[in-house]
């Protein structure tokens, strides 16, 4: 345990950042998950761009903040942009075929 005034403020000051940091990176699992359900489950595209706007919105703030790396967010966005437009490719009729 620290001794010095100013050691104990630093430790209340990371509690209090640590408990930040993982309600931001759940909130973050949570919404990779609901764009993953929605790929697998929904018939229209709208509801998956909708849940990847979001991912997308989430992950950029975290990485602005540095909660995680910018590069896992900008991995993170490709990969799930490459899914939806994946999902948008199959939805629609090919154009041409007899």
């Amino acid at each position: 345990m620290p001794h010095t005034s100013s050691a104990k403020k630093s430790l209340r000051q990371n509690a209090k950042r640590r408990a930040h940091n993982r309600a931001i990176k759940k909130g973050l699992k949570l919404q990779i998950k609901a764009v993953l359900a929605a790929a697998e489950t929904s018939s229209s595209t709208d509801e998956l761009r909708k849940e990847y706007n979001l991912a997308a919105k989430k992950l950029d703030k975290a990485a602005a903040k540095r909660v995680i790396h910018p590069n896992l967010a900008a991995r993170k966005k490709s990969q799930l942009a490459k899914l939806v437009q994946k999902k948008g490719a199959a939805g629609q009729a090919p154009a041409g075929k007899t």
